[in-house]
């Protein structure tokens, strides 16, 4: 069944309204801004340059993939917080009585995470090439963003999800602790998979960051990673399509 002109432009509006009011939100909290970003840096300077490079040759390229994906990690857990604190602060119910489609506060939330992250790993990416990261070509560049947007979206989606079947943010706050930290070691972030003991490289080949993290790498090397980026695609999807069936079922 076809959607009505009117009725898409609606939503789409109503998506574009929402995002307006997240991302006004997050650049008056500047601490936040800034905040984001100490953390991914310091991984940069202080780990990509600093640690040996028996095993990578240049370090830093090997490691910048993974922090590239780390931020987009942290910042997509984080969706649930903006939907949870909604919820807590009365804002949701206000936004579901007005007429505009439900689904689209769903979208915005993951559309506003994960091009917030999208802007965070553009920093971090800058910062990299600075300290001697290697220099790509702009389509290696523009795929590197669409493996980001797919995998921000992934992580989004699922933020969201969880957020809605928690009561408060002292339980997403455990949750987000529990997952990011573990999800970021487990994965090939920060060493290649033949020198990780086996039960670790077991665990790292079926991580999702690891899916994104290999295919950014895989652009390094001038390789284009066709079947990395589509199981990102087939994860991100399917978890948007669960995230919105969750979202009507809870709301409604």
């Amino acid at each position: 069944m076809e959607i009505p002109d009117d009725a898409y432009e609606e939503k789409m509006k109503g998506v574009f309204t929402y995002i307006e009011r997240d991302f006004i939100r997050w650049i008056r909290y500047r601490v936040g801004v800034i905040s984001s970003l100490v953390l991914p840096a310091a991984w940069l300077l202080f780990v990509g340059l600093a640690l040996p490079v028996q095993f990578t040759g240049n370090y830093l390229d090997f490691i910048t993939p993974g922090i590239l994906v780390m931020t987009i990690l942290t910042a997509g857990i984080s969706s649930g917080s903006l939907l949870m604190f909604d919820k807590m602060l009365g804002f949701l119910n206000k936004f579901l009585a007005m007429p505009v489609p439900r689904e689209s506060i769903l979208i915005s939330k993951i559309l506003f995470i994960t091009f917030r992250g999208i802007i965070q790993t553009s920093i971090i990416l800058i910062l990299a090439t600075l300290i001697g990261a290697s220099i790509l070509n702009p389509l290696q560049y523009g795929m590197i963003y669409l493996i980001l947007f797919l995998f921000g979206v992934f992580i989004a989606a699922f933020s969201t999800t969880v957020a809605l079947y928690l009561d408060d943010h002292d339980s997403f706050a455990a949750f987000t602790a529990m997952v990011t930290m573990p999800l970021f070691f487990t994965s090939s972030a920060l060493m290649p998979y033949e020198v990780m003991p086996d039960w670790l490289s077991i665990i790292a080949h079926v991580n999702p960051l690891s899916y994104a993290i290999d295919a950014i790498r895989d652009l390094g090397t001038g390789a284009i990673p066709v079947v990395p980026i589509g199981v990102l695609a087939v994860f991100a999807a399917v978890i948007v399509v669960i995230s919105g069936y969750v979202f009507r079922k809870v709301t409604v």
